[in-house]
């Protein structure tokens, strides 16, 4: 029988697996989602009285966590429709992970008391880093983006 034959039981058995392994990784990160969202909250709840800033820069670390989480998610679903993975869900995820690590890096220096040069000059350049890897996802994006235009102008024209 030839191995990549659909009717090889070998195949239907990897290919079950691997729709299952996609399955409960989506799953997974909803569930994973679900759980940051609630915990998120809950610090929000529980930290507000003590220190305001804090808790809101925490809050919103954790719904952009969550909005990662959802992105994988869909990517896949998205791949279980298609059987494809699409360059654009990576790029968001990119995005948004710098961006919450440059909020995360202006939260922890706003709320010091006292900087001490050599450690403002790292957070300096962690920022100029994550800023970097916005504008180059962002170009990667647009680049893509256009791509895909001229690809359907392509094939429509």
């Amino acid at each position: 029988m030839n191995p990549e034959s659909p009717r090889d039981p070998q195949v239907r058995l990897l290919e079950w697996l691997e729709k299952y392994g996609y399955i409960t990784a989506g799953v997974s990160f909803l569930f994973l989602g679900m759980v940051v969202f609630f915990y998120g909250w809950f610090e929000f709840l529980t930290g507000f009285r003590e220190n305001v800033p804090r808790a809101v820069l925490a809050l919103m670390n954790e719904l952009l966590l969550v909005v990662i989480l959802l992105e994988l998610f869909r990517t896949v679903i998205n791949f279980m429709k298609s059987r494809t993975i699409s360059l654009e869900p990576f790029l968001y995820v990119g995005i948004i992970a710098s961006v919450r690590r440059l909020l995360t890096i202006g939260a922890e220096i706003t709320l010091q008391v006292e900087v001490p040069e050599i450690r403002f000059n790292q957070y300096l350049f962690d920022a100029m880093v994550n800023v970097g890897v916005v504008l180059a996802l962002v170009a990667a994006l647009f680049i893509h983006r256009l791509r895909d235009a001229k690809a359907e102008y392509l094939v429509k024209g």
